[in-house]
């Protein structure tokens, strides 16, 4: 089976399912990465915003969360739907959106590995600006979560947290480390 439309190459169910579980795999990697700095977020400080025009530093980590739930549910589902989803009155602080965002991908993620592969050959259109293949979808989501991870983890020293390690070792990890060999 094979999946073409007017913006992209032709992929087979093979290609598909090699695609899937590449970006599953990094899905899962990027999402522990993603919680470690959400939870870096200082319970006081979730409404700080660098700026007036800027997300506070919780409307980010919803934005991530929630942008990530629409994605991998719009892929299980074949289809996107675009429907608000406001967070909850119910999630105030950054440990509450993190005990959501953990049940919400877990459930997601597992949803996606039932799909079929021609569920993931699927052409979903986004938008009217691209016409997929349902797995293409995934590396759009890791691109969009790293991209705003990234603006968060910008906030944290303003904030006076900790930026946490992500692709290697940060500053404050190394600091810590240095202290505890007794070398800081």
């Amino acid at each position: 089976m094979s999946s073409a439309n007017s913006t992209g190459p032709q992929l087979t169910a093979e290609q598909a399912r090699f695609l899937f579980n590449m970006n599953a795999s990094a899905l899962r990697s990027e999402h522990q990465l993603t919680k470690q700095v959400i939870g870096a977020i200082p319970s006081d400080k979730a409404d700080y915003r660098p700026d007036a025009v800027s997300k506070s530093a919780i409307e980010l980590a919803w934005h991530i969360v929630v942008s990530e739930r629409r994605f991998l549910s719009s892929i299980a589902a074949g289809a996107f739907d675009f429907t608000p989803m406001p967070r909850a009155e119910s999630l105030r602080t950054t440990a509450d959106v993190l005990d959501w965002y953990e049940k919400d991908f877990s459930a997601n993620l597992q949803r996606l590995h039932q799909l079929r592969d021609e569920d993931l050959l699927k052409i979903i259109d986004f938008r009217g600006m691209f016409q997929l293949p349902a797995v293409l979808y995934l590396n759009f989501i890791l691109n969009h979560t790293i991209h705003h991870r990234g603006q968060l983890s910008m906030y944290l020293r303003p904030m006076g947290a900790k930026v946490p390690s992500i692709y290697g070792e940060s500053y404050d990890a190394a600091q810590a480390r240095l202290a505890k060999e007794g070398k800081a």
